[in-house]
């Protein structure tokens, strides 16, 4: 019975040692990441501001493109990767939109999240 009792502690003893371990792992780091966190605020603004333009420019090119009906198309703009939502009433206009996302000056990446929607629907 006493053997039990002895490796109930050294289990509980091991399991104090291993969160203490962790908690001081957690805490190391926590400076390391503060002045990230700080610095993030304005460049966030930033951020979101280009993101902003970016989603105008594609947009506005969009509609501008010949034979493509943006009235149910979104667009939406993160460091330079652009997703494309929404409807259009055929095929060839989903690859249409992505031809001319991606030709606008600023874009890295396009994902087509368009689907096929006939007019009237």
């Amino acid at each position: 019975m006493k053997a039990f009792q002895a490796i109930k502690m050294i289990g509980g003893a091991l399991i104090v040692l291993a969160s203490v371990n962790a908690y001081a792992q957690s805490s190391d780091a926590a400076p390391a990441t503060a002045p990230t966190a700080t610095s993030a605020g304005p460049r966030s603004a930033t951020t979101k501001k280009a993101d902003s333009a970016l989603g105008r420019k594609v947009r506005t090119a969009l509609s501008k493109t010949k034979g493509l009906s943006v009235a149910n198309i979104t667009v939406r703009a993160r460091s330079g990767a652009v997703t494309l939502a929404g409807t259009v009433p055929e095929q060839p206009q989903i690859d249409l939109a992505t031809q001319t996302a991606q030709g606008v000056a600023g874009v890295t990446s396009v994902k087509n999240a368009l689907s096929i929607r006939p007019v009237g629907q």
